[in-house]
Formats: C-alpha cells, structure tokens, sequence
C-alpha cells in the first residue's frame, strides 16, 4: 500500500502540489511565530546576562519593604579591597538621568535613562566601560556618555551636554564616549557616567554606594573567596557571583518574553485554524476528482479499508514534504519578522531553531492532512463503486435541513446568547463567557457559511448584472454550484477579518476613551511631568514659574495615608485661585470657591461610595495629626482621570499635616495660550530640564494612546499572514475549480466566450467569495468587540463604543484585493484552456 500510494502521489504531482502548498502554509506560520518567539526570548536572556562575566562577587545591601533604599559606606569597600583573592572592589552608584539632544529632545527609552559612576582603579580605568573617544569624568564639571546616545544626540568629546537628575538639571563637559554591556546599560536606554563624588551628591550621600562590584584575582576559587566576602562585609547585606546575578537577569529576561512567545503561538493557531480550511477544501476536490479511480481500484478487488489506507499515507507523505518545505519557508518568516519589528531595545537576533520547533511542525503537518483528509476520505468510500464508475460525485449542496446547518445554527444562536449575556450582565467572568460566545458564534457562522452563500449571492446578482451581464451571471451561477466548497474558501477570509474588525473596534474605542480621559480634564495649555523613575517634583518644582508673566499654574500635590471619616484616602493640594481655569470641574453640588475657605472638594464615585454629601464635616487623621474637614463642592469625575483626583484640596491644608507632598503634575496656562514661543518660556522657567516633560494637549494624547497603535499594528501584520493564507486558500479553490471544469470552459470557449470573458467570470467569482468571508468576518468582529467593550462600562467612565468605519472599509477592501490578486493565476489558467481538447474530454 505505501508503494500504491507512493506511486499515486508522483502520478498526480500536478494536483498535490496544491495540497503541498495549503498545508506548508499552515506549517510556515507555526515554525515562524515559534522560530521567531524563540529567538527573541534567547536574544532577550542574552542580553540581559551579557557583562555579568566580569563580576567575581556583587555585595548589595539588603532592602526592606517600605523603607528608603539601603546603601553600603565606603569603609565596607575598602574592607572588601583588602580581602586576600581580590584585586579590586569598586563601589558603584545608580540613579536617574536623563539626557536631551540640542534641541532638547530626549535620548533613550523612558525606562532606561540611567546614571552611574566612573570608578576607576589604580591603572585609572573601569571594567565596566571601554572608552571609545576621550576618558572618563574626573571632576563635577563632567560626564561621559554611551556610544549610542552620543550618536543619536550628535556629540562630540568637548560639547557641553544638558543634564536632568533627581535634583534639577546641570550642564556638563562631555569628557568621553564609552560601550559597556547589558549589565549597565539596557538596549535602547542611556547611560550617563559622573565622577565619584559627584554621583554619590546626586543620588546618595556622600561615601555611600548602591552596591559593590568585587573582581577576583587570577587563580582565586570562587567559593572560598565568597566565603571570606560573607565574613566581612555586614550582616544586613548579601554577597552573590556574577553568575548568579546573570541567571537572575536570565529568568527576569525569560518571564518576559514568554508573553511575547504566547501571543506569537496564538496567531499561529489562528493561521493553522485558517489554514486548516484551506487543506481540508483541497483534499474534498482532490478525492471527488478521483471518485472514478478509487471506484475502479473498489471494483478490482481492492477494499475500502485498503484505498482509505492508501488515501491517507498518501496524505502523510504530502505533509512530510509539506513540513520540510513549511520548517524552511518559516524560518525566513522568523527572519522577516525580526526585520519588521527590529528596534533600538529589541534589536535583531541570530535565529533560534530549536528540535522541539521542528518536531512540532512535522507533527502538524503530517497530523494535518490526515484530519483534513478523512472526511472526504470517508465520504468517497460510501459511494457505490458502480455508482462512482459512472459519474463523479455531484456536490451536495447545504439545505436548510442538513445536519451540518442544524448544528451551525445551534452554534450560532448559543454563542450569540452567551456573548449577549456577558455583555451585559458583566460580572466577574464576563470576558470568558464572551470569548466562549465568540468563538461559538463564529463557529456557527462558519457552519451556516454554505447556507448564506445563495442569499448572499443573490444579493449581489442585480448589481453583478448591471456590471457584466453574461459573466456576472456565470459567476454567480458557479459561485453557489458547490456552496461547501464556496464556504469553506470563504471561512477562512472570515475568521482573520472577524479578528482584525474586532481587534479594530476595541482599539478604536480605547484611542477614543483615552483621547477624552487624557485632555478632556485639561483646560490649561500645558501639563509638566516627570518621566517615570525619573525627578522626584516637589512644590518647589513649580515656583520658577512666577518668573512666567501672565501665565497662570498649580502645581497638584499628592499626600498619602489620610483617614478621611475613617476611610483610607488621598489629598490632592492645588491652588484654589488657580486651578479652576487648569482643570475641567463640573461641580454637582456646592462650590468650587469653597477651596479658598479651606474646604474640600470630592469626586462623585468618592462621595457616592461613603455617603458624603455637601456641608458634612468629617475626622483626619495622618500618621499622628489630627483635623476635621468640610466637604464644600462634589464634583464629577472619571475614576480613571489623568488629572482629576478623588479628592482636592487647598494647598494650605494639605500643608499642615504633610510638608513634604509628592507633586504628581503641575498645570500650565500662558497668557497668549498654547503655541511653540509659550512652550519654550515654560521650558526655559523651569531650567531647561531634560528630566521634566512639558507637554500640550497634542503631545498628551498622543504619548498616551501610542502604545495602542504600536500594538495593534503587530496584531494586524500578524492576522495579515493569516490573509494571505485565506487569500491563496480562494487561489488554490479556483485554480482546483478550473481543473474540474476544462470541460464547460472549452464549451463556453466554443460557443464564443472570449479569453478575457473568462478571466472576468474567475475574478468576479473570487469577488463574491471574498465579499462573502469579508461581509460574515466583519459583522462578527464587531459584534464581539462591542461585547467586550460593554464590559469596560462600568469600571470605565466614559468608555463608549466606537465603529471605526474607516478602518473597517479598508479591511473589507484588502480582502476583496486579496481575493482579486488571487484570481490571477487560475484565471490565467482558466482562459489558456485549449478548446477541442477540453471540449473532446470525457
């Protein structure tokens, strides 16, 4: 039977390469996102534990939850210098720092703006850093810098570099350009190098380090010089190896990327999902094209256990070939995608292909094509050899009747029911009963997809007649001839346009949400931050802006731990004269003039949640003062307000039980309003600070929606593989339709249809299928996008559903593109047909 069915493969070569083709396209999307994940998390683990070689021993205090960060004295190091088997112990101090270009934009990631200290040791160099261009800092009035911020920034050895810290912001020589590895500098981030003492002023105390870097002498055993360390240095502090660190950073490094790595495989099951259509449609015209064959092997002696063994190791060897062809074919997708979304912290990687990669791809693509394969297999061998002898196997068109349309409807209206239900009744499991819904209903959907295709023909028929009367009629006719074979071409271009409307529409909405959350607050011109584990601002941050004439300001001074009423909360100190025209307050009850008597003003779901109400007064308590609080106005507020805080107060009040505030923001209103001559003012006022952002409305929306887009578009050019997988599923259909077809072709050839009526009627019909899949993948995805998004409702103020009509269009339009490109080849077949052979055909 294997040299039967080996036999039949070669003897049908021709045909099989399609089914090759459908099921390597399934394999190269899972070998690719797993190449891909793999090798990202291997990039990832190495450039974390890269440098951590150098490091015999690292001794670092210990931290203790909710106390300030523990540091080590300069006794300890020289302690550590004088242990037999080191050759150096270099005190090493780490903070913020953040630095800007000439023009004052930022250099690195908001994560990685990093500050350190040159320490050199007798020969008057650092391990840690091999200087590219000049040396390191040897005074206060400089600073060394990484080789690729100082590419970015243009500087040169000389060049006066403008420097943001914890404390404010400096200019400094720039004495040197240094590389050093992933143990200090992070990819895509800066680093910025002070001298000592300078370092230790900025960030520490003077003398004191954030941890201790030990270099072993040549020939010294690891383990007895750990031992000799731990008896030294003091006891609320740990000594660990290099290595040790570097595995740390390793399982850090790996924890992260396996969201990546999940995310990539999930797509990948979409596309093996996609794919698996395409395979089992090819295999159901393959088998129905050789029903007389099987049917004569039937009738000399073969039995149908035979022929289906025959039929299925066939289907196994096609995807041995398959796999080896999708295993090659993903690796260069894995390569591809490294290109795409290649970036300054994600830079590429050697590709990674790992035996476990490759034996699960030959699993799915041999596993594969049997599955596919079995149905038609099996519905072949039901046919009566004498039956089949005489004629292939008619289509059976879907009826409303079938068990397969029973079943799809059944699906549908209980994954619409479900999807219903979670979206509002939204409780705790919500978001799991609705993609249990989903993935119900388009499971339906599909099922039901044969059934829609005559009505949603017939639909279309009018306007296909007015565009080309005889091809648009022959289109149709041949378009609902098979409605299976139509709508399981079509399910594929749906499953991939139901994921990219509904990922659509769910960030549609969240753009919008976070457009208005992020500056419907705002009616000031500018709003100054801090970039994260950046300055630290204080209300003295703000008092340069008095310099500022005309321009109007509150700084919003966040203190912690109150018991309001006996109720956990937080005050926010602003100025009551001011902050009426920075922030939108839409007052409920009482007034917002009520700050300037030393009132409070709360939030709605505050007040809501603990019954207050306007008048009451209520007992403080902070650590050990005590007060009483009036409410004077409530106002209404999104709980997930950038600005609005639960609870405002007067900066006087908030003074009296703590002096030292934590400003979260300070908002800006210039007198001539926002424009880029106001901007500069309102940077030069606050010291030209590289470590505080002054942004406009523009710059806030933009920098808080970002991440959305970002996402989406991986998403996107993800479920893009998985359309043009769809896409070539209707190439692969309509090239297997023109095959089974020769015949009618030549008939209509020679009752004078021309070459180019042809190619129209194979265009037209990989049209409609498209349509088809693109029409039941839309209205899918958007229904399953406005269901989770009802769920965000009620913990979302504000959120509303929005249907990115746009967006959705161009999606309909690339799978209408998609299908029409793959028309191309089986029309071109279709109109190459020779007349008087496909004519005198049996």
């Amino acid at each position: 039977m294997f040299r039967t069915a080996l036999r039949n493969v070669l003897a049908h070569k021709a045909r099989l390469l399609m089914t090759v083709f459908a099921v390597m396209l399934g394999v190269t999307f899972v070998t690719g996102s797993l190449v891909y994940g793999d090798s990202q998390k291997q990039a990832a683990v190495d450039r974390a534990s890269a440098g951590y070689d150098r490091i015999s021993l690292n001794v670092s205090p210990n931290s203790v939850p909710g106390a300030p960060p523990a540091t080590l004295d300069a006794r300890t190091a020289a302690s550590l210098a004088e242990v037999p088997g080191v050759a150096a112990a270099a005190g090493r101090v780490d903070g913020f720092a953040a630095v800007a270009d000439p023009e004052g934009r930022l250099l690195g990631s908001a994560e990685f703006r990093k500050g350190g200290n040159f320490a050199p040791g007798k020969d008057g160099t650092d391990p840690a850093y091999a200087f590219k261009e000049g040396s390191g800092p040897v005074d206060g009035k400089a600073v060394a810098l990484d080789e690729a911020s100082a590419a970015k920034g243009g500087y040169r050895v000389g060049d006066t570099v403008r420097v943001g810290t914890s404390t404010g912001a400096e200019s400094y020589r720039l004495s040197g350009v240094f590389r050093t590895d992933a143990s200090k500098l992070s990819p895509g981030g800066s680093l910025v190098l002070f001298d000592n003492a300078t370092a230790q002023r900025l960030y520490l105390e003077p003398g004191r380090y954030t941890d201790i870097e030990i270099t072993a002498a040549p020939g010294t055993d690891r383990a007895q010089l750990l031992a000799r360390v731990e008896a030294v240095i003091p006891k609320d502090s740990t000594a660990v190896t290099g290595a040790q660190l570097a595995r740390i950073q390793a399982n850090m490094a790996s924890s992260d990327s396996d969201t990546m790595s999940q995310i990539m495989v999930g797509f990948a099951a979409v596309a093996l999902f996609v794919a698996t259509f395409l395979i089992s449609n090819t295999f159901t015209m393959l088998v129905s094209r050789r029903t007389r064959e099987l049917a004569l092997m039937r009738a000399v002696g073969a039995t149908r256990k035979q022929v289906r063994r025959i039929l299925l190791t066939e289907s196994v060897l096609v995807g041995l070939i398959a796999s080896v062809a999708g295993i090659l074919a993903g690796t260069g997708v894995a390569a591809l995608l490294q290109s795409l979304f290649s970036s300054a912290s994600s830079p590429d990687a050697p590709l990674v292909l790992l035996p476990s990669t490759v034996v699960i791809a030959l699993v799915v693509g041999t596993v594969l094509p049997v599955i596919a394969a079995w149905v038609p297999v099996r519905r072949a061998m039901a046919i009566p050899p004498v039956a089949a002898l005489g004629a292939a196997e008619p289509p059976a068109p879907a009826h409303a009747g079938s068990l397969r349309t029973r079943i799809g409807a059944a699906l549908l209206l209980t994954g619409a029911a479900a999807t219903l239900y979670g979206a509002l009744a939204a409780d705790g499991d919500a978001r799991t009963v609705i993609g249990l819904g989903a993935a119900l209903t388009l499971t339906g959907a599909i099922g039901l997809i044969p059934l829609l295709s005559q009505p949603f023909t017939a639909l279309l028929r009018p306007l296909l007649l007015r565009y080309s009367p005889v091809h648009g009629d022959l289109a149709a006719r041949n378009t609902v001839r098979d409605p299976r074979r139509t709508g399981a071409t079509a399910a594929a271009l749906a499953i991939a346009l139901a994921l990219a409307s509904g990922l659509s529409v769910l960030g549609a909405s969240a753009t919008q949400y976070l457009d208005g959350a992020t500056t419907r607050d705002i009616t000031g011109d500018y709003l100054v931050q801090a970039p994260s584990g950046g300055q630290r601002m204080t209300p003295a941050t703000a008092e340069p802006l008095k310099k500022l004439t005309g321009a109007t300001y509150s700084p919003l001074n966040q203190s912690t731990e109150y018991l309001i009423g006996g109720v956990r909360s937080v005050l926010t100190g602003v100025d009551p004269a001011a902050i009426g025209r920075l922030l939108r307050y839409e007052v409920t009850a009482g007034s917002l003039d009520s700050l300037g008597q030393g009132k409070v003003a709360v939030a709605d779901y505050k007040a809501e949640a603990n019954g207050w109400k306007v008048g009451q007064s209520l007992p403080v308590k902070r650590l050990d003062q005590q007060g009483e609080v009036t409410i004077g106005a409530i106002y209404h507020a999104d709980e997930q307000s950038k600005v609005l805080p639960s609870i405002t107060a007067p900066d006087s009040l908030v003074a009296r039980f703590d002096p030292t505030p934590h400003t979260d923001a300070i908002v800006v209103a210039t007198a001539g309003g926002p424009g880029r001559a106001q901007l500069a003012s309102v940077v030069k006022a606050l010291g030209d600070n590289p470590a505080l952002s002054v942004l406009d409305k523009e710059a806030i929306r933009a920098e808080d929606t970002s991440g959305i887009g970002d996402q989406l578009d991986i998403f996107y050019a993800l479920l893009g593989m998985a359309l043009v997988i769809a896409a070539l599923g209707i190439a692969n259909t309509l090239a297997m339709s023109v095959l089974e077809r020769r015949k009618e072709i030549g008939t209509l050839r020679a009752l004078g249809l021309d070459r180019a009526g042809v190619t129209r009627m194979i265009r037209i019909e990989a049209l409609l299928v498209g349509a088809l899949g693109a029409a039941v993948g839309t209205v899918m995805g958007v229904f399953t996008g406005w269901a989770l998004g009802n769920t965000l409702q009620e913990s979302v103020a504000g959120y509303a559903l929005v249907i990115p009509w746009g967006r959705l269009a161009l999606g309909v339009l690339l799978a209408l593109a998609g299908a029409l490109l793959a028309s191309l080849w089986p029309a071109r077949r279709a109109a190459g047909v020779d007349i008087p052979a496909a004519t005198a055909a049996q």
